[in-house]
């Protein structure tokens, strides 16, 4: 389990008693201000700690749900636009306007972690609206996959995502023309 400073200092009492556990081997220090009781943390779960309101979107999302199998090579994080940077040079932020970033937002298990992750649905919207800066083979292989789960996707949620955008017609055109 993971634990902030604050939290550990909580539950030993003092900065000592956390020295001495750290020396001790009984807790293990994993950065500044973050200990856990395992030596060997999953770094998903180091983000889902310290980022708690954080988003996986684009690139992670897609691989999470098995629709390519390119892995990242970032941690690629959603937050409000109103959020602080995250200086991290293992994530990349996306900043969300604040009155779209829970739209789609579900929470799943990956690697006995729960994350809070865009559903597929959102996520197909995303990647067509950010199909001419995809690269096309990465594009093409992510739209593949979604077509062969159209008949699991909900067409009514699309849509409303969609309903977002400015250029709503045309999103639905290039939809239902790769997709459906």
């Amino acid at each position: 389990m993971l634990y902030f400073h604050k939290e550990l200092k909580e539950k030993l009492k003092s900065d000592y008693q956390i020295q001495k556990a750290v020396t001790n081997k009984e807790y293990y220090k994993i950065e500044n201000g973050l200990y856990s009781d395992i030596e060997f943390v999953n770094p998903l779960e180091i983000i889902v700690k310290k980022y708690p309101n954080a988003i996986f979107t684009s690139d992670s999302a897609y691989y999470y749900y098995d629709l390519t199998d390119v892995i990242p090579d970032y941690f690629y994080l959603a937050t409000k636009r109103s959020d602080t940077r995250i200086n991290d040079k293992n994530i990349k932020q996306v900043f969300i306007p604040n009155d779209l970033f829970d739209f789609g937002k579900i929470q799943i298990e990956v690697e006995n972690i729960k994350i809070n992750i865009y559903d597929e649905e959102r996520m197909l919207v995303e990647l067509i609206r950010k199909k001419n800066i995809i690269p096309f083979d990465y594009y093409k292989e992510i739209i593949t996959n979604y077509r062969r789960k159209a008949d699991k996707l909900d067409i009514y949620k699309i849509q409303e995502y969609i309903s977002y955008y400015k250029n709503e017609a045309s999103l639905y055109d290039t939809l239902m023309r790769e997709v459906f």
